[in-house]
């Protein structure tokens, strides 16, 4: 058994196919049979069932998760003697919300990698509920999002706080508002966030305190589609304050502030406990823990 034959099933079990595992292994189809016969072979269990579309046999699942782990201790191996250059590179998997990575990242991300370009870094954008659970099944190697939720195999580390905001349109009736009370939503059209979401469950659990059933117009995955919705004035909203900031410059948006929702929420950074910590990811980490709150907050 060889690393370049796991590689091959775990290509096919994303693939599907052995032709399509060969074009991204770079190798052709018969290269690619022959590597799983040899595993086969070698176990003495059939592991891909040949018919269309291929598929795992029931063996082939099973040897699937301990070749990926493997891969990823071997990787892990690399990165190990990789760090013993002494110069930080490597690449980093982040995982975070849409509205962070395009407030905070661009800021982080463009002083980084001109400092270190050989550190290369892949975003996946997600609810913080998501960022928590990737992280602790290392989809992601570093979370930015907000830390309500807790785990023990997650250490986690705030940078900055941020509040949920009414906002409404220039031309809504409750523009010229200065403050309000959380009542006086009873009956206005609102465009929450999806359920799934960090904001929209804090919404609804001060809607529940105070006894309100709100009027939901629409739910909408991120931030961005709420905002683009409410600027249409096809409904007021509650978002993340840090996602309105150029929105509000703009006075495409105006914020109204409501009493009960004067909360802060923390955000911070999300690692796997005793994962280890590459040069890239330590270099990372460093100066994103490093930056002062209103590198974050500066541009509201």
């Amino acid at each position: 058994m060889n690393i370049s034959q796991l590689e091959t099933l775990v290509t096919i079990s994303k693939t599907l196919s052995f032709r399509k595992a060969g074009e991204v292994l770079n190798l052709t189809q018969p290269a690619v049979s022959a590597q799983i016969k040899s595993l086969e072979d070698e176990f003495k269990a059939v592991l891909v069932d040949r018919n269309h579309p291929v598929a795992l046999t029931d063996r082939g699942q099973v040897f699937l998760e301990h070749a990926e782990q493997i891969l990823a201790i071997v990787e892990q191996l690399k990165q190990k003697l990789s760090d013993l250059n002494q110069i930080p590179q490597g690449h980093i998997v982040l995982g975070t919300t849409t509205s962070i990575a395009i407030q905070i990242l661009p800021r982080v991300l463009s002083y980084f990698q001109d400092q270190f370009p050989l550190i290369k870094t892949s975003i996946l954008s997600m609810s913080s509920t998501q960022v928590l659970a990737s992280v602790e099944n290392g989809t992601v190697d570093v979370g930015i999002g907000y830390l309500t939720d807790r785990s023990l195999h997650v250490e986690t580390s705030i940078l900055y706080y941020d509040t949920f905001e009414f906002v409404v349109a220039p031309q809504h009736p409750l523009a010229a508002s200065k403050r309000i009370t959380i009542s006086m939503l009873k009956d206005i059209p609102l465009i929450l966030l999806s359920p799934d979401t960090l904001g929209r469950r804090f919404v609804d659990r001060i809607f529940r305190e105070h006894g309100i059933e709100p009027n939901i117009v629409m739910e909408l995955g991120s931030s961005e589609e709420v905002k683009r919705m409410v600027e249409l004035n096809m409904g007021a909203a509650v978002v993340s304050k840090l996602s309105i900031a150029e929105e509000l410059r703009r006075g495409t948006l105006k914020m109204i502030s409501v009493n009960e929702l004067e909360v802060s929420h923390p955000v911070g950074v999300m690692t796997k406990s005793g994962r280890y910590v590459n040069s890239a990811m330590r270099q990372f980490l460093n100066d994103l823990k490093g930056m002062p709150e209103d590198q974050f907050i500066g541009s509201e």
